[in-house]
């Protein structure tokens, strides 16, 4: 498969430059200057792709709150260790938000496919209304969903905050991203393996998909 120059740039400026930025920044400014300027190359991704796509990736999301999240912790005392945790706090409160959502009416799964199908077709809404009320099954299938992705997510921050706590700072700056990567890649894989499944539940047919797949997560759009 022929990885695209976008994606490998994406890569490149969430992987690599991180670690680039502390190393050149550290001997300067310190540990925490060096973690201020390892945020700089994606967040400045994401203000790039927002102005070109109108959109920013799920990752690229995760970031932002990131460094919003740990700047605030800063603000308050947190020393270096906190602005390395920057991702984990994100994934962490979306994972948190995820299962929180399942106490609600309707998972949070739900609202992001209803969102994903009012862009496709309106009667694509009514039907979904509909299986969600009188499909068990269909009900079913979008809380595990939730479950799946706030586990996963709870779970990748909780091994990223006790990385940042005991590892140090620069391989932590190379692997955490590997590890987020890695764990999101692994929830898509299981939501459109899940997906196909939920394919035969009567009703679903036409809203499941390709572009329902955005109920992933993988794109959220500013339009």
């Amino acid at each position: 498969m022929k990885l695209r120059p976008a994606f490998v740039a994406e890569l490149a400026v969430n992987l690599l430059l991180p670690w680039v930025a502390y190393r050149l920044a550290e001997p300067y400014w310190g540990e925490v200057g060096g973690l201020i300027a390892s945020a700089a190359p994606p967040l400045a991704w994401s203000i790039v792709e927002l102005a070109r796509f109108r959109r920013v990736d799920a990752l690229s999301a995760v970031i932002l709150l990131g460094i919003v999240l740990s700047l605030l912790a800063v603000a308050f005392g947190g020393g270096p260790r906190v602005l390395l945790m920057r991702e984990c706090l994100a994934s962490g409160a979306i994972g948190a938000a995820f299962l929180i959502s399942l106490l609600a009416k309707r998972p949070l799964v739900f609202y992001l496919t209803r969102a994903t199908v009012a862009r496709e077709t309106r009667e694509g809404v009514a039907r979904l209304e509909l299986l969600w009320k009188e499909n068990a099954s269909f009900a079913g299938a979008m809380r595990l969903l939730t479950f799946i992705w706030g586990f996963g997510l709870c779970l990748d921050s909780a091994l990223r905050t006790y990385l940042a706590a005991t590892w140090p700072i620069e391989r932590f700056l190379v692997v955490s991203p590997i590890i987020g990567y890695g764990v999101f890649g692994g929830l898509m894989a299981w939501t459109f393996w899940y997906r196909t499944r939920m394919r035969r539940i009567h009703g679903t047919h036409g809203l499941l998909g390709d572009a329902a797949a955005a109920t992933n997560t993988s794109t959220l759009s500013v339009d």
